[in-house]
């Protein structure tokens, strides 16, 4: 299955986060803001997941 924007719906794109979001829940870590609005920008097709997935590892890496 592709997650392109290109490849994928508005509705796809949101159960894809959602599903994402439910793993790490699950995991004890809940998501920060910073991390909900740059999946959102994927959910709107304004930004790829490769580089929504950059920005997170970017961030944890600066821990």
């Amino acid at each position: 299955m592709s997650y392109l924007i290109k490849d994928t719906s508005r509705e796809e794109r949101k159960k894809i986060a959602k599903n994402a979001f439910g793993i790490s829940i699950a995991s004890n870590e809940m998501p920060s803001n910073e991390v909900i609005k740059l999946v959102k920008q994927y959910i709107d097709g304004n930004m790829e997941l490769e580089d929504v997935q950059k920005k997170v590892i970017e961030k944890y890496r600066k821990r």
